[in-house]
């Protein structure tokens, strides 16, 4: 059973996925960042592709890139840290970034090294599900890469079960069509958005990202999905000069465990 299929078999997996950008805050500290997510409790990792235009992205995130590249982050220097992963770890692992980058890299090479580094899952949020069904899918099943799409509130229920039918591993439910990083805590209308997805019959679990920071709204989050994705929060409380970059402080806050 492959990683992710394996996470996320029961309903109720109460997954904690978190995102971080790759090469923040310093180059190569990538794979301490893994280790130390898995460590203190992540169940799932989200290694964001630095992007000079991240569109979809708020100002931390947008922030986390710029630095990343300044600080020489690229896709081949990303691979290369990569290559240690499967022997150090088998926490599922995705890349999530922009379909430029990876057109500009090759959309076949990169699946390739993803695979052979051992990366379950790719989200690529501007890639057209369309364009996806009719020019790389049998890529993406060649070097069995699984494909992860986003759905909104505004997301109709025919483009919803479309959209499911073609991720595997799990369905991004976005709590807003805003950018990520935005006011954090959910409205009735967030709520009644996520009883519209934990009543509709999908092939894939589902996981929910967008403004989650504290336990409570990660505990809202579980009451209708089998995960939860947290990325500006944990960004923003990355500390380079912190013996484990404040990792275990953020995660047991999150967690709400006792030192």
């Amino acid at each position: 059973m492959k990683r992710l299929d394996q996470l996320l078999q029961n309903k109720n997996s109460r997954v904690v996925n978190i995102y971080f950008t790759a090469g923040y805050p310093g180059l190569d500290s990538t794979m301490s960042i893994i280790r130390l997510l898995e460590k203190h409790g992540a169940g799932l990792i989200e290694v964001g592709m630095p992007f000079s235009d991240p569109l979809a992205d708020g100002p931390v995130i947008q922030e986390s890139s710029r630095i990343a590249l300044e600080n020489g982050m690229n896709t081949d220097l990303l691979f290369e840290q990569l290559k240690s992963l499967r022997p150090a770890t088998q926490i599922p692992v995705v890349l999530m970034g922009y379909l430029n980058p990876v057109l500009q890299y090759g959309m076949e090479k990169f699946l390739s090294r993803a695979s052979s580094c051992g990366i379950d899952g790719l989200i690529l949020p501007d890639l057209p599900p369309e364009i996806y069904e009719s020019q790389y899918l049998s890529l993406f099943e060649k070097y069995e890469i699984y494909p992860i799409f986003l759905v909104t509130p505004q997301t109709q229920q025919d483009r919803l079960h479309y959209l499911d039918s073609l991720s595997k591993g799990f369905l991004y439910a976005v709590s807003s069509s805003a950018t990520t990083g935005g006011k954090s805590g959910f409205n009735k209308d967030h709520l009644a958005y996520f009883e519209r997805l934990a009543s509709t019959t999908l092939k894939n679990p589902l996981m929910i990202g967008f403004g989650i920071s504290t336990n409570e709204s990660l505990e809202t989050v579980f009451r209708f999905a089998s995960g939860a994705i947290i990325g500006s929060a944990f960004i923003k409380n990355l500390n380079e000069n912190a013996e484990d970059f404040g990792i275990s402080e953020f995660m047991n806050q999150l967690l709400n465990k006792s030192k």
